[in-house]
């Protein structure tokens, strides 16, 4: 009796395994497009995002790119509003797939110079391969430098743009 219920527990463990092993992976990229990965946090599923800031840097230097921080929090409102206008603008969508390295935090780092004017979220700074922080490319709010609200879509296209402009002509 014993060896009945064995045979038929070993049956039932082949037959599961095997099931499992013959199903399609759900991650596997369809006509091309790459794997969505968590580390976007909802900003663009479709972009290759940097895990850390220091490999951030790392990968700006040695593709010779400039690199976008968004700071933001999940719960936060204005961070939920500029990530989803982010997230939906082609454009912004494929400079930052084409010419960036970009990373998102929901953390403060302990370099100084990524919150010159404080720390408040949404905040985007741009930094160049020679790590040098832009301090000069800024939203247009005198007492929030580098904050965009999703009416400014534009003026981070445009700044995203001017960072690559001035990677072109200063290094």
């Amino acid at each position: 009796m014993i060896r009945g219920l064995l045979s038929v527990l070993l049956v039932l463990v082949a037959v599961a395994v095997s099931s499992s092993l013959a199903k399609p992976e759900k991650n596997i990229a369809k006509r091309g497009k790459r794997i969505p990965q968590t580390l976007s946090r909802g900003w663009g599923d479709q972009l290759i995002w940097a895990q850390t800031y220091e490999e951030a840097l790392y990968w700006a230097r040695a593709q010779n790119k400039p690199l976008m921080v968004i700071f933001h929090l999940e719960d936060c409102p204005h961070s939920a509003s500029m990530k989803k206008v982010f997230a939906e603008d082609k454009d912004i969508q494929k400079v930052a797939d084409e010419d960036f390295i970009i990373l998102n935090l929901v953390y403060e780092t302990t370099d100084k110079h990524l919150s010159p004017d404080g720390q408040y979220v949404p905040r985007i700074i741009f930094v160049d391969p020679s790590m040098t922080v832009r301090a000069d490319i800024t939203g247009h709010y005198s007492n929030r430098m580098y904050a965009y609200e999703p009416s400014d879509i534009k003026l981070l296209l445009s700044n995203m743009q001017k960072a690559k402009k001035l990677l072109k002509t200063e290094l």
